[in-house]
Order: C-alpha cells, then sequence, then structure tokens
C-alpha cells in the first residue's frame, strides 16, 4: 500500500499581530538587572515606576467592603462612581458643567492606551501621532490596528490629512515635561481646526514639583466646551493603586458615548470592588498629599545624588522620574550604573531622541533610594 507523505499543516494565524509590533523592551534590560542583583547590598531599581508604598486603608477598608459582588459590574460603572468621577473633574482639573456622559471607567490606563486606535475604528491609511519621546504604549497601539505611527515635536507642524488621533501628554513619562496652559491652548485650537482627535495622557497630573500641570479639561484650554478633547487619568501613581488597574477617561460624550458600546460588546469591565475603591480614592484627598511628601523626599534625595556625581537632569518639573545624561549613550550608562547595583531604564526605550539619557524612578522605598544615594556618593 502506498501513502501519500503527510501534508505540513497551514499556520492557524496567517499574519500574527505580534509582528506588527516592536521587540518588548524590558527584556533587552535583564542583562543589567542581573549585574545589579549581584551587588552585596542587592539591587536598587529604579527602571520601572511602579508604587511600592502601602495601599492607603481609606481605600482598602472600601474594597473589602465590597467583596461581596456575585453580580457582573457595568462597563459604564455604579452611579456612585460616576458621580466621583465628575466631582473630582470639577474640583481638581477645573472641568465645568460634567454630567456622567462626560466619563467612563477603564481597565487601567495602559489598556486604553493600547486598543483606543482599534476601538475608534482606525487602521490602515489612518495616522495616530505622539510625541517624539514618549510612553511606547503609543506605537504599540497604532500598529495593532495597522494605522501609520507618526512622532512630533510640536504637533500644529504635523499634516492633518489622515491624522485621526493625537496624543499628548504631560507631565511626560519619560521626561516629566510639563505642556504649559498657553501651549495646551493653541494646539487644542489647532486640533479643532482640522477635525483631529486629542487624547490627552494626564496620568502623572496630581505629581508636579517645579510646576503646576493643567488638564485639557481647563476652561482656560478648552473654552468651555469638550468637542474633540479627551483626557485620560490613572489611580495607579497617586493612590499607589496600579494593582487594581484603576483608571478613566473624560470629556467628549459623544467620543465616550460611542467607546462606551463598544466597551460593553467587549465586557471590558471595571471590577466591582475596584471601583468602590475607586470612589473611596477620589474622595480623599489627604492619602495623595502624604504620598506625594514621600515622592517629594525621594526625588530631592536622587537628584541631588546625581548631580553631585557628575549627571545633568533636564525638564523633570512633574511626574516620578528623572530625566538624567552624562552625555554618553545610554546603555553606557545603564551598565555604569547596574555596575553600582543600581537599575535604571535607557531613554532610547523612548524614542531614538532618548539614546543619551536614562530615566530615574523614584518609586523605590525609603531605604533603597538611601542605598542608591549612598552608592552615588
Amino acid at each position: 500500500m502506498c501513502f501519500a507523505p503527510p501534508q505540513k499543516k497551514a499556520s492557524t494565524v496567517s499574519s500574527p499581530v505580534s509582528s506588527r509590533l516592536p521587540v518588548f523592551p524590558w527584556d533587552k534590560l535583564e542583562p543589567y538587572k542581573k549585574t545589579a542583583t549581584a551587588h552585596p547590598d542587592g539591587i536598587v531599581d529604579l527602571s520601572v515606576g511602579t508604587p511600592v508604598d502601602p495601599v492607603p486603608e481609606v481605600i482598602q477598608r472600601a474594597l473589602v467592603a465590597a467583596a461581596d459582588s456575585p453580580g457582573y459590574p457595568t462597563v459604564w460603572g455604579t452611579p456612585e462612581l460616576r458621580d466621583a468621577l465628575t466631582g473630582w473633574c470639577e474640583r481638581r482639573l477645573g472641568a465645568r458643567g460634567f454630567a456622567h456622559t462626560n466619563v467612563l471607567p477603564v481597565v487601567g490606563s495602559k489598556e486604553l492606551v493600547a486598543w483606543l486606535p482599534t476601538q475608534l475604528g482606525l487602521g490602515a491609511g489612518d495616522t495616530v501621532a505622539y510625541p517624539r519621546l514618549a510612553y511606547p504604549t503609543y506605537e504599540v497601539g497604532a500598529r495593532l490596528c495597522g494605522a501609520t505611527p507618526v512622532v512630533y515635536d510640536d504637533p500644529t507642524e504635523l499634516d492633518p490629512a489622515g491624522l485621526k488621533l493625537l496624543w499628548l501628554n504631560t507631565p511626560s513619562n519619560p521626561t516629566g515635561r510639563v505642556i504649559p496652559k498657553d501651549e495646551l491652548t493653541r494646539i487644542v485650537a489647532w486640533a479643532r481646526e482640522h477635525g483631529v482627535l486629542v487624547f490627552s495622557d494626564e496620568c502623572y497630573l496630581e505629581l508636579g514639583w517645579e510646576a503646576d500641570p493643567v488638564s485639557v479639561l481647563h476652561p482656560d484650554v478648552c473654552g468651555g466646551s469638550y468637542e474633540g478633547i479627551v483626557a485620560v487619568h490613572s489611580l495607579s501613581k497617586r493612590s499607589n493603586l496600579a494593582g487594581y488597574r484603576a483608571a478613566f477617561i473624560a470629556g467628549d460624550a459623544a467620543v465616550l458615548g460611542e467607546l462606551l458600546q463598544i466597551r460593553r460588546h467587549g465586557g471590558m469591565m471595571t471590577p466591582a470592588p475596584v471601583q468602590a475603591a475607586t470612589v473611596a480614592a477620589l474622595g480623599d484627598d489627604a492619602h495623595v498629599a502624604e504620598q506625594r511628601a514621600r515622592y517629594a523626599a525621594r526625588r530631592t534625595a536622587l537628584r541631588t545624588a546625581l548631580e553631585t556625581h557628575g549627571f545633568r537632569i533636564e525638564h523633570s518639573e512633574a511626574s516620578l522620574y528623572l530625566w538624567a545624561t552624562r552625555d554618553e549613550p545610554c546603555w553606557d550608562t545603564v551598565a555604569y550604573l547596574a555596575s553600582l547595583g543600581i537599575l535604571v531604564a535607557p531613554g532610547d526605550f523612548y524614542g531614538a531622541a532618548g539614546e543619551r539619557f536614562v530615566r530615574v524612578a523614584f518609586t523605590a522605598t525609603d531605604e533603597r533610594v538611601e542605598a542608591a544615594v549612598k552608592r552615588l556618593g
């Protein structure tokens, strides 16, 4: 009996979506992490800006009280959550006349950034723009849906033809730069003139040190109208809730209404206990002030140590990072600091323009920050 040779089975994934994406940058840091970990006093990890301080008690209590939540939560959130979101936007951002239709909870801001272009229906032939030095997920979001990613120094110099989504980031990750109010106003006016949707990533807005960050929702910027603008906010940094994935967007009701319908179909629901915790977090300013004080002390200690050691700090007037350079390739700086047991993020993770900088997070514990200061001294 003659048997035909087995046919090679075709791949069930004809064109993997992952092939559109850049290499996951943090994998490149692993050899340097091993070097830093080998330090006799252990590693001081200043590479990722992840909170290390306890979740405030008032938030933990709210989470526990809502733990018995057997039913499905709603994508739009409870009325109490929407009240908390609108109230906070008016109290903290200066927004006026906010309604429930102007807010929408999301499952962490990174999820929102990565999938927003897809949920907006963007694709081939559309352009998504973001700062030349930027959080890598803006590019990822464009590539996931097949749109064209474009970087800018001044967004008003972009070609508006085909530009469907303009990302702003103030305060900036990684540089800590704050866009001044007058500049924000000019950018919003330009975008509206050309029909470009603006999403402003403002997740570090409550962490201004040498500048007072202003939201695109402030009436001085948007003129009291939210048409064509949406702000993105997160509780990860202000409230140590990175593990909760608690975030929200606020602004243009038409845009949010469309996203709400899509997210309902996709089941993108913030867990009910997290919704309750978010209400508690936004209703309490005391824990935010306490956390700011911790970060301020760590920032001062690290900045002084780095500058004394010969580093130059640029921007860094807000956020949780110091944008530092020794005027050498960033990976040389990463290797040098790793030899001291200190791990930092290379600037080229955030774009080619950062190739001579490193991003130094001051989110480590007081004890680890003190260890870094001693090693730099």
